[in-house]
């Protein structure tokens, strides 16, 4: 037995260590590894751990719902800016006099008319741009200064210069020039117009945990000691309660079913159409379809520690990041700000020397509006909300957005055999006593002691086989698994350990080699049952390899990456599974921390992305580029992942590099699009474009900015993608 144990906060603290640093192959002492993994515990604290992101979660998905309350509050209040910004722009449009001229709409002779119309432009300057000046300020405040403040300073400018311009008009009558107040209304018009636009749009992004919680029921079936039904709210549910699920009704919580038999529509959870057939002691999923059966369910997890909240968490927890990307449109945000400060100063200072000011102002005040920058960084959580939402759909939860940057450069494709590429519905072949101290039903009940408990595929065929030969369980203690090596436990006041056959070999325990050759030539996967340093047991358990894992692997190399099998299986059985979907490459009777090691080698020559379902997978999980859980996984495998696949269909991870592959070419479309729009507005507000008769002035530069902000938005959440099931 390994003397060195790895508790669960150890364990917990080494996989976040590897998701931070990812470290090389220098950097990862497999010697070291070795003796820590030998033994890794129980999960309970990893649980905890995954519980409390439950948790912290839920604070943000009520603290998300305040804002989004909040936001909709925003969207009215700009909304009704609006409306009275529209009606005091109706009487400066019939009050004013554009560049001194004489419309046939505009009266005249009316008392103080100049200065009612400096009136009426306060009131929409200090009103109706407040909400560009508070935004402005923000923008200062947090040092990211965009859009709002060029907007702001341009609304400034144009309104400070026809205040001055009003003054003089009134000193020197005789010299009139004419002011830009109606300018300055039509321009705070359509701003609030395209501001309402892009926050209307925006609210809709991150309401993916929300169309999550729409698909349980608020009222329930519960039924009674006697076997009375009552209606009850959802909330009120406690664990152990029994629930009546009608044919076409939701099932409102995780539970196991305790009566009936049905079919369950997961399509809404997992992406999968599929009916799954369903009877006594299978678990359900909150937010399921029952479909054709009335079934009685046990609640086994209430509505905030459900299936479903577990995936809320997880989004939540994706949705508070940045990406690389965001980072670098945030510098390319900044340099456009000051590239457009630094053209309207100098169109401002060199035209009012060459043409004088009354030119210049509008030109400076064109360049200053016309500019988006905050459009190269409004798209990016667009399309990364759209990327979350069809993953979720298709059964694929995000929780780190930063690895999905490698996608496009993956070079490999690790992957654990053992419920990923096969089924992992172990069905025992052959189960025997190999000592004379123990019957075969003596071997049966303490291999299924030891693996009582246990959600790993070779542990339920063990289990299974005991139900049905009705073999009763003994009285065991200090039960512990050791991924990639085995269980071990004391039954009876004596040791026993259920390991392959590595451990045979590294403790130096005789074997039949032969006989073991045999089971595993059959394509079997071999344990033993050993004791005082003795095997007394054998157990040969077969699998069958995925449907879906051959098109996986055949798609995996057309995308030019390639596939290589990790599995702690013995190397025949590793070989034959391998052959059967044309690997190239397969590495067997691994530990963790050899995975783990091995990730590192592989990543030396590409990116590498690490599929697995297990506890042993983890250390890989977490040090590769791309980790993907595949099937739900255990909780530490997940607590590694950068992606959960809630299917164990490997096709679902061929939709998720379609996805990222499509939201990357629609971000870099929209990039080039807008830095294309930013240079050549500009180009044309600065007067490129003047001795050819062709001017922008400052309401042309609004509606342009404004027509961005509404195409960009409007089309960054349309992501395409060919259905690779």
């Amino acid at each position: 037995m390994a003397k060195n144990k790895l508790t669960d906060e150890q364990l917990k603290q080494l996989i976040s260590d590897l998701r931070r640093d990812k470290p090389t192959d220098q950097d990862l002492d497999g010697d070291i590894l070795k003796d820590d993994i030998q033994d890794m515990g129980t999960v309970s604290r990893v649980k905890d751990n995954l519980n409390n992101q439950v948790l912290e979660a839920q604070a943000k998905k009520r603290l998300n719902a305040d804002n989004h309350k909040q936001q909709q509050s925003v969207i009215n209040r700009l909304k009704l800016t609006l409306v009275i910004s529209i009606v005091l722009t109706i009487p400066i449009i019939l009050l004013s006099k554009p560049i001194g001229l004489t419309l046939p709409f505009t009266l005249q002779n009316i008392p103080y008319q100049t200065w009612i119309v400096l009136g009426l432009s306060t009131l929409i300057y200090v009103y109706g741009g407040l909400p560009f000046i508070k935004a402005a300020w923000r923008e200062v405040k947090s040092k990211q200064p965009s859009t709002m403040l060029l907007s702001t300073i341009g609304l400034t400018l144009t309104y400070m210069y026809s205040t001055y311009l009003t003054v003089i008009n009134y000193i020197h009558p005789s010299g009139f020039i004419g002011e830009y107040f109606l300018g300055l209304a039509v321009l705070v018009d359509i701003m609030l117009v395209g501001q309402i636009f892009e926050k209307q749009t925006l609210i809709k992004v991150g309401t993916t945990t929300e169309d999550l919680a729409k698909l349980l029921p608020q009222q329930v079936q519960r039924v009674g000691d006697n076997g009375e039904i009552d209606t009850v709210a959802i909330t009120d549910l406690q664990v152990g309660d029994y629930l009546r699920i009608q044919s076409g009704a939701t099932i409102p919580t995780d539970g196991i079913i305790i009566a009936g038999e049905t079919t369950v529509n997961e399509s809404m959870l997992t992406g999968e159409v599929n009916q799954v057939v369903k009877q006594v002691d299978d678990v359900v999923i909150g937010g399921s379809i029952n479909d054709i059966g009335t079934i009685t369910i046990k609640v086994t997890h209430l509505e905030n520690d459900s299936f479903i909240a577990k995936m809320q968490a997880m989004l939540i927890q994706a949705q508070a990041q940045k990406s690389s990307v965001q980072i670098q449109a945030a510098k390319i945000e900044k340099y456009v700000f000051y590239l457009t400060m630094i053209l309207a100063i100098s169109v401002l200072i060199f035209g009012t020397l060459y043409t004088g000011i009354f030119n210049a102002l509008p030109l400076a005040v064109s360049v200053l509006v016309i500019a988006s920058p905050h459009t190269v960084r409004l798209v990016i959580p667009i399309i990364t909300d759209r990327l979350m939402t069809l993953a979720a759909h298709s059964g694929l939860l995000v929780q780190h957005l930063q690895p999905l940057s490698k996608v496009p450069n993956l070079k490999y494709a690790l992957m654990d055999k053992t419920g990923t590429l096969t089924e992992g519905n172990f069905k025992i072949r052959t189960l025997k006593s190999i000592s004379d101290e123990y019957s075969d039903s003596d071997i049966l009940a303490i291999m299924a002691t030891l693996e009582n408990g246990s959600t790993h595929p070779l542990a339920q065929g063990i289990i299974t086989m005991a139900k049905n030969k009705k073999v009763g369980l003994m009285r065991g203690s200090e039960i512990e698994n050791q991924p990639g090596v085995g269980v071990t436990g004391v039954i009876n006041n004596q040791r026993f350990a259920l390991v392959a056959i590595d451990y045979l070999i590294e403790n130096g325990i005789t074997f039949d080699q032969n006989y073991f050759d045999k089971l595993a030539d059959a394509g079997n996967s071999v344990s033993f049952l050993v004791t005082t340093n003795k095997v007394v047991g054998i157990v040969a358990q077969g699998d069958v390899v995925k449907s879906s894992a051959i098109k996986f692997i055949r798609e995996l190399k057309k995308l030019g990456i390639t596939p290589v099998m990790l599995t702690g299986d013995n190397p025949v059985m590793a070989k034959r599974v391998a052959q059967s979907l044309a690997i190239p490459e397969v590495k067997a009777q691994l530990k963790p921390d050899a995975k783990a090691q091995l990730v590192c080698e592989y990543q030396q020559a590409g990116a590498v992305m690490m599929i697995g379902d297990g506890v042993n997978d983890s250390l890989a999980l977490a040090q590769a580029d791309l980790g993907i859980a595949i099937g739900a996984g255990t909780d530490i495998a997940i607590q590694a992942a950068d992606i959960v696949s809630v299917n164990d269909n490997p096709i679902d991870i061929l939709q998720l590099l379609t996805l990222v592959k499509a939201a990357n070419n629609k971000i870099k479309r929209n990039f080039w699009w807008v830095i294309t729009y930013n240079i050549g507005a500009l180009l044309l507000a600065i007067g490129i474009l003047i001795p050819f008769g062709l001017k922008i002035n400052p309401m042309i530069g609004v509606i342009l900015a404004t027509i961005l902000t509404m195409i960009v938005t409007g089309t960054a959440a349309q992501i395409k993608v060919k259905d690779t099931k």
